[in-house]
């Protein structure tokens, strides 16, 4: 079975055996992550996918020269077919157990410092050029607080509560998307579109659309300095 909060460090570790040295995932490469975590790609799925690409790579290097494999991307297609194939043969596995044990590394009183941390840093950041946003920041900034004090009394529902972290997280993107001007914008586009430029023929149209979300909001994200709120940012702290 999955494991749900292991799911960014399994990917990273496999793509780096399989292509035989370390690299260190891009920006592109986690928002791409992100969207096959959003989509429920089972990491068995993705594991399969990477193998698939790898082997065919393999193959076609024993009969020419071939690039070097730079970017989790570029296996993209394989995990998609891979998916399917594991959906259609009904083998496809689901997330973590909801049984309310802790997992290791996620105790109560780590993810409440979490909660809490983010909510700290919502209320410092520098948004007060930008009305809107700093009062969504406020409103989110408020309900981590009581999430925090609910996790310090009563062990939390991991999954439930990622999932509500993610939507607080894609509130405050929308708000920041709304008030900030295009020209602040339009250069994390472009570098989207760049970095997507080589691997548009291995993806569809619907995945290209949720990676360049995905790599917008994260990037945005660190430009203001403001957190990322899930519990698999927690994780890599």
């Amino acid at each position: 079975m999955q494991n749900y909060f292991n799911y960014f460090t399994e990917i990273e570790e496999h793509f780096q055996r399989r292509r035989g040295s370390i690299l260190l995932l891009s920006t592109l490469d986690w928002a791409l992550i992100e969207t096959w975590r959003e989509a429920g790609v089972p990491l068995a799925a993705v594991r399969r996918g990477i193998d698939d690409a790898f082997d065919k790579y393999e193959a076609r290097k024993a009969h020419r020269t071939a690039r070097r494999v730079n970017g989790l991307a570029w296996c993209a297609q394989a995990v998609m077919m891979a998916t399917e194939d594991m959906r259609e043969a009904a083998v496809g596995t689901n997330s973590a157990s909801g049984d309310g044990t802790p997992a290791n590394g996620f105790e109560e009183d780590r993810i409440a410092a979490h909660l809490s941390r983010c909510a700290m840093e919502l209320r410092e950041a520098s948004l007060d050029t930008f009305p809107v946003a700093s009062g969504v920041a406020a409103e989110i900034a408020a309900r981590l607080e009581v999430l925090a004090q609910e996790t310090g009394s009563a062990p939390p529902k991991l999954e439930t509560l990622d999932r509500a972290l993610t939507g607080l997280e894609e509130k405050l993107f929308a708000a920041l998307l709304t008030a900030l001007p295009e020209e602040q914008i339009a250069p994390i586009r472009e570098q989207a579109a760049r970095e997507l430029a080589p691997y548009r023929g291995r993806m569809a149209a619907t995945q290209i659309r949720q990676v360049e979300h995905q790599f917008l909001q994260k990037r945005l994200l660190e430009q203001l300095g403001l957190p990322r709120l899930s519990l698999f940012y927690m994780a890599h702290e």
